[in-house]
């Protein structure tokens, strides 16, 4: 028995048809899906498929900086969203894991009065996560090995601050 959670990309690939038919059963029809960089990518292009939502926004934040290693508190790190471009909207929030459940609180109370509604889903959450994601496909108390992240870069770069 391993001490890792293994998802490979054919089960990702169930796994979030899995989540979205979850999502339509309940009846939530988001009007757009905001993506948490870089593992929610993933699991907001999934879903944004498999709901037939077009509407897909971005927004990055910076917490794990290693495996268990993380920043005390998550950063919103630009461009972040305008809240003209939520304003109403009903969203769905996606993300890989809700291991601390700071980054999808971080989110959610950045749209929170900005929405009309908002919820979340995850492929994963942890049983002490902060948050309690409506939608989860799967919950585990493991670290998780994702497809995108097991394998190291293939380069290695320096981060730049770009001129805003």
């Amino acid at each position: 028995m391993t001490d890792r959670e293994v998802l490979t990309w054919e089960v990702f690939g169930s796994a979030s048809r899995e989540l979205a038919a979850t999502i339509a059963a309940d009846g939530f029809e988001p009007d757009l899906i905001l993506s948490i960089a870089r593992g929610g990518l993933f699991v907001a292009g999934a879903l944004g498929y498999a709901l037939d939502v077009k509407n897909l926004h971005v927004m990055n934040v910076e917490f794990y900086t290693g495996v268990d290693q993380r920043l005390e508190l998550p950063v919103m790190l630009p461009p972040v969203p305008q809240a003209v471009d939520l304003a109403g909207a009903t969203v769905l929030v996606a993300d890989d894991v809700a291991d601390t459940g700071a980054t999808l609180k971080l989110v959610r109370d950045f749209c929170s009065g900005k929405v009309a509604e908002v919820r979340c889903a995850v492929i994963y959450q942890k049983p002490w996560s902060e948050v309690d994601s409506e939608y989860v496909w799967r919950r585990t108390d493991r670290w998780i090995n994702f497809p995108w992240s097991t394998e190291p870069p293939v380069a290695r770069r320096q981060p730049r601050v770009l001129d805003a």
